[in-house]
């Protein structure tokens, strides 16, 4: 775990010494917060089963940057008008989000009886990750008549990568209630499968969404984000099922409020 949390300050380092290098250009800032749920797609619960997609549910938070190209800091005057200035923003990110995680569906309805029933019935998990990335934003509207306040909504559309640190748990209140004790658990599943070990891997994220024009120099900001996982290891569960068809992923509805600086 040491060694991903080096990697993580690294880039996160790296991150900060890019948006500097941007900031002598003269370009300006602007930083946020978000909040809001998260819905978690694992291996826990049924596809497409809306009890799961309900009851999976967690928080996330986070902190925002952006540059804005259309704006520049050292003159406070707009930069040259061009389509790129007007239209996109780069977003660098630091969140967090925890997820606590049952079996829902029709393998755990009241009405199965079986040991294996009350095995995932009896199993919880719990996936909690720390992010880091960037992505590319692009406003439809211009930027700069959104800034000067000449209409009150731009919406956007992003796509980035992120550096995930994640941190599953598992836990189980069926038999001894060992989590090493493959006995607990669904009796189909292979060794292994129980896996609450941390590690990290890269995402790919995208999200639409919209920013409302509260004061000249602030924004609120609704945000509905797709985040896929490069493993499955992200809930602590990994069964190998033909039913496994994806690796972990999210969808994450963030509210923001954005404050653009001098």
């Amino acid at each position: 775990m040491a060694h991903h949390t080096k990697k993580l300050i690294f880039i996160v380092i790296a991150a900060l010494s890019f948006n500097t290098g941007y900031s002598q250009l003269g370009f300006s800032h602007e930083i946020g917060v978000i909040a809001g749920p998260v819905a978690f797609q694992s291996d826990f619960g049924v596809r497409r089963d809306f009890e799961t997609n309900a009851g999976n549910t967690g928080i996330g938070i986070g902190i925002i940057h952006y540059i804005n190209f259309a704006y520049r800091a050292d003159c406070n005057c707009y930069s040259t008008d061009t389509y790129w200035n007007d239209h996109f923003k780069i977003r660098s990110e630091i969140s967090w989000n925890k997820t606590r995680l049952d079996h829902f569906g029709r393998w755990v309805d009241e009405a199965r009886t079986s040991e294996n029933a009350e095995r995932l019935r009896q199993h919880s998990g719990e996936a909690q990750n720390l992010d880091i990335g960037m992505q590319l934003e692009y406003f439809p509207k211009s930027i700069r008549a959104f800034q000067a306040g000449m209409y009150s909504f731009a919406p956007f559309v992003s796509l980035g990568a992120h550096y995930v640190n994640y941190n599953p748990s598992a836990s189980t209140r069926y038999g001894d209630m060992n989590i090493q004790n493959p006995n607990n658990f669904y009796s189909f599943w292979e060794p292994g499968s129980i896996n609450p070990e941390g590690g990290s891997t890269w995402s790919v994220v995208g999200s639409i969404g919209v920013r409302y024009k509260l004061t000249i120099l602030s924004d609120l900001m609704l945000d509905l984000r797709w985040q896929y996982y490069g493993n499955n290891l992200i809930d602590g569960l990994d069964h190998q099922l033909p039913s496994n068809k994806a690796n972990d992923w999210l969808v994450w509805l963030n509210f923001g409020y954005i404050y653009y600086l001098d």
